[in-house]
């Protein structure tokens, strides 16, 4: 792809580098649709277990690309309205990716950046990294963002982030609840070394099994436990739990060994 570097490894572990380092990988149409056909691929392919989402050079991502927004300020309505949907189902995309995501952040999130790491299912950031909801500076809003980030930190911090606009710390991201963890540069093996250990936690899991939790928990909203809930829930488990897959996890657990799924155990990754 024009914009990306894509490579998965014998684990099925996949990282997706937004390569547009000359402007600190802000992304324009063309990056979107890499992106969005990017995560449907990957999303799809059997072998892939985790997605790593991370930026090259200098910054996880800027953004908008200043030069795309001009375009779309000088383009016609039904133009920005096809366009602005195109950039929400690349977001909706990641976000219901069947795969666990981690947003591997150093540099800055700025913007959109910001709406890329809370698409991710964790988000992983080094300490001098900065965030930023930085759209009101350039005299517009973060709209098709802002479903995400009110989800990360709540209302009250999203429209302070917002009217704001002010780059915050990596400390005070995982504060608010925008990342998962902040990594010192002398930590053991740096943020690599951290993204690595939220892997592995993960490769210890059932594939299937954290498909259907992010697909239920898309289905959940914050709130009463009502009837509906209740019987979605029941029925979730109900069928899950008879599939080969629990079984395989029950049967391992009682066996005191490995699951299959995991890396390097028979009838498992390689």
């Amino acid at each position: 792809m024009e914009t990306l570097q894509i490579a998965t490894d014998a684990r099925g572990v996949a990282r997706v580098t937004m390569n547009r380092p000359a402007v600190f990988n802000a992304f324009d149409e063309t990056m979107i649709a890499d992106l969005d056909a990017a995560f449907e691929r990957l999303g799809q392919d059997d072998a892939v277990r985790v997605i790593v989402l991370d930026g090259a050079g200098k910054a996880f991502s800027a953004g908008a690309d200043l030069q795309w927004m001009k375009r779309a300020s000088e383009a016609t309505q039904e133009w920005n309205v096809a366009d602005a949907r195109r950039f929400a189902g690349m977001l909706d995309r990641i976000a219901r990716c069947p795969k666990p995501t981690i947003a591997q952040v150093h540099g800055v999130a700025l913007g959109g950046g910001v709406g890329l790491t809370l698409a991710c299912d964790i988000a992983v950031a080094a300490a001098g990294s900065q965030f930023a909801v930085s759209e009101a500076r350039f005299g517009i809003l973060p709209s098709v963002i802002g479903p995400y980030v009110v989800n990360a930190v709540g209302p009250r911090e999203a429209r302070r982030l917002a009217l704001t606009a002010s780059r915050i710390p990596a400390a005070e991201a995982l504060r608010i609840g925008m990342i998962h963890e902040v990594v010192q540069s002398d930590d053991a093996g740096g943020l690599d070394g951290a993204v690595e250990r939220w892997i592995a936690e993960l490769l210890m899991n059932g594939p299937n099994a954290q498909a259907e939790i992010k697909a239920l928990m898309a289905q959940i909203e914050v709130g009463p436990i009502t009837g509906e809930v209740r019987e979605l829930t029941a029925q979730t488990i109900a069928r899950v739990r008879m599939g080969a897959e629990a079984k395989e996890g029950f049967a391992a657990f009682l066996g005191k060994r490995p699951a299959a799924w995991i890396p390097g155990q028979v009838g498992g990754s390689d």
